[in-house]
């Protein structure tokens, strides 16, 4: 429907301007504008302030940034905990980096600990970065699929 070519051709003509605006209303119409913010239009991220202390759980299909306490699991797309930040509980997102410190579980797509990190508890992850200086007690597990529940339990110890 239109080329670059065409774009290129009426820039020189002064008379080009007035014609391209009212081409970019009719080109965003409810229509074509639905299908291109379905994969998932990019928003700026929730954050929890650093003076700010949660107790409960948190769930949300967009992006988080956390800057405060947390005592409860979380669950995001995007989910970066701060330096200031301190979670006792399981974290779950598609793309996980670790700033501050947490306490349980980290389950992720894709799971990056800074150096600033303190992670307390396994990780399970697709893909994991882990940069020097970064400070983790824990076991680290490859999943095809991380973000399912099952069959990441705790294995009974081995009997004799």
């Amino acid at each position: 429907m239109f080329s670059k070519t065409r774009v290129t051709e009426t820039r020189p003509t002064p008379d080009a301007a007035p014609q391209a605006a009212p081409v970019a209303p009719e080109r965003s119409t409810p229509e074509t504008q639905a299908p291109a913010a379905a994969p998932r239009a990019r928003v700026a991220p929730s954050v929890l302030s650093a003076d700010l202390t949660v107790t409960g759980n948190i769930k949300t299909q967009g992006d988080i940034q956390i800057e405060g306490t947390v005592e409860g699991d979380i669950r995001a797309h995007q989910l970066t905990i701060g330096e200031t930040a301190t979670i006792k509980g399981e974290i779950v997102g598609d793309d996980v980096i670790v700033n501050g410190r947490v306490i349980g579980r980290v389950r992720g797509l894709k799971v990056r600990l800074t150096a600033t990190a303190r992670v307390e508890g396994d990780i399970i992850h697709k893909t994991i970065a882990i940069e020097s200086g970064a400070h983790f007690e824990g076991s680290v597990q490859r999943q095809e699929d991380p973000l399912n529940n099952g069959g990441t339990k705790k294995l009974a110890p081995p009997t004799e």
